[in-house]
């Protein structure tokens, strides 16, 4: 469960609370209600109470609404019997930047999408914060040791489809996407093998663009890798 918690720099305390039911995009939640999401300030709790607290400003009549992604449905025949199980996932995902350029993943046959590039994330697990969470991840998934900066989006994207364990899913991933740094970086390499990363790699700055991505990976991509400045991908331990 997500919960969106909106504060305005005129006003005490919060000025919109609301929860991300399944299916519901975040940003158009936020709409709804009046407001439009300045920029993310935090990410708290854990898997089963996660607030992220938001800038806004008030919608006024020539606010632009925000996009929403289409509702999709997946190209396998689904019997008329079967119903769908509603299954709304959690997970972390950074932007991270070293001195070797971004990291990236290739998404394996696991996953629906094989083949693309993604970036290193997954699921909060019990107890885990997402700040937790996504440091494990790309651990598991890329062997690289990070330090995050901050939160950057809320992403959501909403389907149907057949999920890895066989079962026909009404599948919404609510995404939170941070930047980090890699002082230190290695070769890449996925240590949870047999998982739903393929490979992982540093990819130069100049060359990321051309790669085939997920369209969350590029949104965020073409948002946010910019804002990591270059001051923070040295060493900086010493």
């Amino acid at each position: 469960m997500v919960r969106i918690v909106g504060v305005h720099h005129l006003v005490e305390g919060p000025v919109v609370d609301v929860t991300v039911g399944h299916g519901q995009d975040p940003r158009l939640l936020l709409w709804s209600k009046g407001w439009t999401i300045s920029d993310w300030m935090s990410a708290s709790g854990s898997d089963d109470g996660i607030v992220m607290t938001a800038r806004v400003a008030q919608r006024y009549a020539g606010s632009r609404m925000p996009r929403r992604h289409a509702h999709r449905v997946h190209a396998e025949p689904v019997r008329a019997d079967v119903e769908p199980v509603p299954h709304q996932r959690v997970a972390a995902y950074a932007i991270v930047r070293s001195a070797m350029g971004v990291l990236g993943t290739i998404c394996s046959r696991r996953t629906a999408v094989p083949g693309r590039w993604q970036l290193p994330g997954g699921g909060v697990e019990p107890g885990e914060t997402p700040s937790q969470a996504v440091i494990r991840e790309v651990l598991e998934e890329t062997g690289q040791h990070v330090r995050i900066l901050r939160v950057v989006d809320l992403q959501s994207d909403h389907w149907i489809g057949t999920s890895p364990a066989g079962v026909l899913e009404d599948f919404q991933a609510l995404r939170i996407i941070y930047t980090a740094i890699c002082s230190d970086p290695t070769v890449p390499r996925v240590l949870d093998v047999g998982g739903t990363t393929e490979s992982a790699r540093w990819i130069p700055d100049h060359h990321w663009r051309s790669l085939p991505w997920t369209s969350g990976a590029r949104s965020a991509l073409d948002k946010h890798l910019g804002t990591i400045p270059g001051n923070h991908l040295s060493d900086d331990r010493r």
